[in-house]
Parts: C-alpha cells; sequence; structure tokens
C-alpha cells in the first residue's frame, strides 16, 4: 500500500512512518520543513494547490494526516487565530479534497477538545454533542467536520494526552522539572488518559488495512480506569526513580494556562474492540517502555 503521512517531523507522524515501513507499505511523508531524506517532501497543508498537485502526483490510497497546530495556550493569541484555523480546519479540508480526487482514504487525528469537558461519562466517539471550550478544540472540530462531509473513506481518531520520542511532551517535561526541583505543583481535576503515539502507530497502521470508517477513540487505558494530571506526575517519577514531591492543585489554583482545558477527557475506546482493533495497552506499560526508549531507566 502506499501511504502519505503528513507531520512526519511531529510524535504521531514520526512514529507512523517507522510502523508502517515495517510493514513493507511504500511510505512518502510531509512537512512544512525542508527535509533530506528523499523518501520526504515539503509541503504546506495551507496551500490548496500544493496539496491537491501533490496529492495528484503521489496518488497514495491513504493518507494519515498528522500535521497540526497543536500549541493550544499560543493558539488563544490573537496574532495566531488565524493561522491556526489555517492549518487545522482549512489545510484539513485541502487533504480531504486531494484525498477524495485519488480516492485514498484518510485518518484524520483529532483530540478530546471538540467536547466540552464537562460531567464525569467518558465520550462516545460518535457523541455529536460539540461544543470545544478553546480554539484549538474549535479548529480541530472544523477539521472533523471538512472530512466527515468531504468523505465516504475515512477514519477520525482521538486521542489525548499524546507523548512520543520525536518532540516535546508532558513527560519530558515533567522529567526534567523534576530533577531541577524538590516539589511540583500538578492540577488533579483533570481527568482522562495519555496516549502514546508508538502504540498508536500500530493502531493506526492496522484501521487502514480494513474498511471499518468513522469516529474511533484511542488512549492508552488501564481496564476503563482513568487518572488525573497529577496520578500521571506520580507514576512518572516512580518509574523514573525520582524522589520529587507532587503537590495536588485544582486548575483554578495552577491558573497558568490561556486556554480553558477540559476537566473531563475521558475518552470510551468500547467502539475499537467492537470492530475487531486491538486497544492500546496500559497507559503504565506505555510509559515504562518509553521511559525505556530515552534512556531514563
Amino acid at each position: 500500500m502506499k501511504v502519505f503521512v503528513t507531520g512526519v517531523n511531529g510524535q504521531l507522524g514520526h512514529d507512523c512512518v517507522i510502523e508502517l515501513s515495517k510493514r513493507q507499505n511504500e511510505v512518502v511523508g510531509s512537512d512544512l520543513q525542508e527535509m533530506k531524506d528523499p523518501n520526504y517532501i515539503r509541503l504546506d497543508i495551507t496551500d490548496r494547490e500544493a496539496v491537491l498537485r501533490t496529492i495528484e502526483e503521489i496518488r497514495p490510497d491513504c493518507i494519515i494526516h498528522c500535521a497540526a497546530w497543536t500549541a493550544v495556550d499560543a493558539a488563544e493569541d490573537e496574532e495566531n487565530k488565524e493561522t491556526v484555523d489555517a492549518i487545522n480546519h482549512f489545510g484539513t479540508q485541502y487533504i480531504a479534497e486531494a484525498a477524495k480526487q485519488v480516492d485514498a482514504k484518510l485518518v484524520y487525528i483529532s483530540t478530546d477538545y471538540v467536547f466540552d469537558g464537562q460531567g464525569t461519562c467518558p465520550w462516545q466517539p460518535d457523541d455529536k454533542n460539540y461544543a470545544p471550550l478553546n480554539v484549538y478544540g474549535a479548529s480541530k472540530l472544523a477539521g472533523e467536520m471538512s472530512v466527515s462531509s468531504t468523505l465516504e473513506k475515512y477514519f477520525i481518531v482521538r486521542i489525548a494526552w499524546v507523548f512520543g520520542v520525536n518532540g516535546k511532551n508532558f513527560i519530558k517535561t515533567m522529567l526534567n522539572v523534576g530533577k531541577k526541583y524538590d516539589t511540583v505543583r500538578v492540577v488533579n481535576d483533570q481527568i482522562g488518559t495519555p496516549t502514546y503515539t508508538f502504540d498508536l502507530a500500530r493502531l493506526l497502521a492496522d484501521m487502514i488495512e480494513t474498511e471499518k470508517y468513522g469516529f474511533y477513540h484511542a488512549t492508552n487505558d488501564e481496564g476503563g480506569n482513568y487518572i488525573s494530571w497529577y496520578d500521571f506526575t506520580k507514576e512518572i517519577y516512580r518509574q523514573a526513580g525520582l524522589s520529587t514531591t507532587v503537590n495536588p492543585v485544582t486548575t483554578e489554583e495552577y491558573g497558568l494556562s490561556k486556554a480553558t482545558r477540559p476537566f473531563n477527557s475521558r475518552l470510551d475506546k468500547k467502539k475499537l474492540i467492537e470492530a475487531g482493533f486491538t486497544p492500546l495497552p496500559d497507559w503504565k506499560d506505555a510509559l515504562h517502555r518509553y521511559l525505556k526508549e530515552i534512556g531514563e531507566i
């Protein structure tokens, strides 16, 4: 299968290329930056003509669209809002149009931020009660709408709390902070589960070999149990052998975010199992493998 992957310099795009290549797929990657690898090309997804032309030339069987603006707080800045929409909304629209032009399957990576984050019930993949709380969430929802209204052959996969080898993430930040300070403050009223891009890439590779299209949720779980960022941090330090004290605080007490964050990021994954896909492994196991991969244990 020929697969075109956007955002290969990001955490997920990087791991998707590796996993797809392992499975003997022909992979072409793209990102905004120039790249030396002959299988990678520079592509600005906000340039509609460039997107349509590039996909027409490559004619992939499937597109995995990982490219996105993901700086949630920076998205709230007035000078960035137009760019955020250009990337997450219109860029996705152009990718969807290009996929339709060559009859390719499309995987769009979305987020729990399309919901309002209220309540304590896990969000269902086919729940249409969208109410994003911030600019980033609204732009990703607009991308979802572009995909679902343009195509029939699509997978919209919502994830949360992402971590991977290739890039910045919460785990790396907390390790750096934990080595520098004796005590850290972490919010304990935002609840969800993390997503290891290595595991997610394997699931996406499984998905594109099927025609089981639709909306899905995919995070590393622990038998349906959910955690807070505080719980996550405690486990990071435990596994990494750090003695840093972690003090729980509310989101209001923490008070550093520009963007409104969802309290309820619980994502229900039963649909994955019902469709015959193997869900992502336990998050503690994923964390252990990740810390080992980056040389922290």
